[in-house]
């Protein structure tokens, strides 16, 4: 126990740079996966002093301490199956509290201190909420049914990472409830029916019977408009439970509405209409094709006036050794540059990033201040010039290769996304209806985007151009460059873009935002506005 004591005191120092919101970074998460294995241990130490009497809690450690076994032999690879986070999120949130009051007795005391201390570095309650969100949001995003996602047969997931990202009746009932509080009925009906049906197919669960999935599934569907179903619903509940008060008055108003419903459409009135996802938005539903591979406007056509080429801009450095730049798409002009930053750059900036990445923020179009949003899931730093030579190294390459000036460029923007890791569609460019948009920084709207992929992602995570109908999939060690606005100053609006989220893996990218200020005379004007 000693030893444990030790290793958990030598966990705080890490955890307590950290702050919640783990959800929105696989990295930070990290520090979950060292925490929770040293709580294991401590806990094996207990189960040794009261095997006999302690039969389910060793069983559990048991089964928790060859999940983290595996999982810490790649932990980054283990959290980027969002099924794993999750449940890596909710069982020390709850499960671990459900374990603490089962070894409060004298012997236990060490291991309570041990979980007393640690708990205050814990993901708390808005982190497993809104990790319960993000694997409904991929859900839809990548049209994923509950069978798919409660086995962990995600696509780009390994064999490996699936035997220990199963989710269980309770994990299924708990994504449920998340979405019925939130008044999302249509994903409670779809958690709600996969925690019943492996119910049914003999499953035990310790937290949760048929007949409370069964209250919520009857009121759910009701809400979205299936009255059949509510009533059979209501009617299994009350076999299981003929007492039960509230079942007992639905299913007389349950029978009434039915009844009233079979005789309408006798007559041909009307049917039985049922609400679904909400439906009509056409901005969203081309931004999740996309995110999905479909929808593209890619042509034979297109594609023959795209091309590779080794460049090297008219710069000293680069006429002996051109870097390999390919045009991804003509219309705004994308252009990704192959091979541009080493392995060892790429993990210098990620090493100098992980201990300042904080949730990341946009900025408000009426204020100009920066704040958090939901649509928008990851946590980054910012990392100046002077951090290290690597930086500077980078910031100069940007600087030869596009032939701008970065000194009144902003920081780079070092971002890590998290489950389900997002950023909907937006512009990076302010527009004329977002007057205070980079006031502050005094260097002119961003007149260019330099995107930097530092990770490979196993699926999803795309950067998709929502309006001009296509899709960049990362590749570890290229970066890929547009201009935001016309020679002109007016903001291009085909650079509309968003970040897919990562249904698989791991996605560290790096932004270079350049300005206006500085490039007067190497991006001139053209004669004509419209150039």
């Amino acid at each position: 126990m000693a030893f444990c004591c030790l290793f958990i005191s030598a966990l705080l120092f890490a955890l307590s740079s950290a702050q919640y919101e783990f959800f929105t970074s696989i990295s930070q998460m990290n520090d979950l996966l060292l925490s929770e294995k040293a709580l294991v241990a401590a806990l094996k130490e207990y189960i040794r002093a009261e095997d006999n009497k302690l039969q389910r809690i060793k069983k559990w450690a048991n089964q928790l301490d060859n999940i983290t076994a595996a999982a810490t032999q790649d932990p980054e690879g283990f959290l980027g199956h969002p099924v794993n986070a999750y449940k890596l999120i909710r069982r020390l949130n709850t499960e671990w509290a459900e374990i603490e009051n089962l070894v409060l007795t004298e012997y236990s005391e060490a291991f309570r201190i041990n979980l007393t201390v640690q708990r205050q570095y814990f993901p708390n309650d808005e982190d497993q909420v809104g990790a319960a969100r993000a694997l409904m949001r991929l859900q839809d995003v990548y049209q994923l049914d509950t069978n798919t996602i409660a086995a962990g047969k995600l696509p780009g997931s390994s064999h490996d990472s699936i035997l220990c990202s199963i989710m269980t009746v309770d994990d299924c009932f708990d994504l449920g409830k998340v979405a019925y509080w939130d008044g999302d009925y249509y994903h409670t009906e779809l958690w709600m029916e996969q925690a019943l049906k492996q119910l049914d197919k003999g499953e035990n669960s310790t937290t949760v019977d048929a007949i409370t999935i069964l209250d919520y599934l009857s009121y759910s569907v009701y809400q979205l408009g299936a009255l059949r179903k509510a009533l059979k619903y209501t009617k299994r509940l009350l076999k299981l439970d003929p007492t039960h008060q509230r079942a007992n008055g639905n299913v007389k108003y349950f029978e009434y509405q039915v009844s009233k419903l079979t005789m309408e459409e006798k007559s041909g009135l009307k049917g039985e209409k049922r609400k679904g996802r909400s439906e009509g938005n056409q901005d969203r539903d081309k931004y999740e094709a996309l995110c999905r591979g479909e929808g593209t406007l890619m042509t034979p056509q297109r594609q023959s006036r795209l091309f590779c080429r080794y460049f090297h801009n008219h710069h000293p450095r680069y006429i002996i050794g051109p870097v390999k730049v390919e045009d991804e798409w003509d219309s705004p002009r994308i252009v990704r540059y192959h091979d541009i930053v080493s392995d060892r750059e790429m993990e210098k900036v990620k090493e100098l990033a992980k201990p300042r990445l904080r949730r990341a923020t946009v900025s408000d179009p009426i204020t100009g201040e920066t704040t958090t949003a939901h649509y928008r899931v990851s946590k980054s730093a910012w990392l100046g010039s002077l951090e290290h030579p690597v930086v500077d190294q980078i910031n100069q390459r940007i600087q030869d290769l596009t032939g701008l000036d970065v000194s009144t460029a902003e920081a780079l923007q070092v971002a890590n996304y998290g489950v389900g890791g997002q950023y909907e569609p937006h512009y990076d460019f302010g527009r004329k209806d977002e007057p205070e948009a980079f006031v502050q920084l005094g260097t002119g709207n961003r007149i260019a985007t330099w995107l930097l992929y530092m990770s490979d992602v196993s699926a999803g995570g795309a950067t998709v151009f929502t309006d001009a109908r296509f899709a960049i999939w990362p590749k570890k060690g290229t970066a890929v460059f547009w201009y935001n606005l016309y020679p002109s100053g007016d903001g291009d609006f085909s650079t509309k873009h968003a970040a897919c989220p990562v249904l698989v893996g791991n996605k560290w990218v790096a932004n270079k935002w350049l300005h206006e200020r500085g490039q007067e005379f190497r991006r001139r004007c053209g004669l004509k506005e419209t150039d």
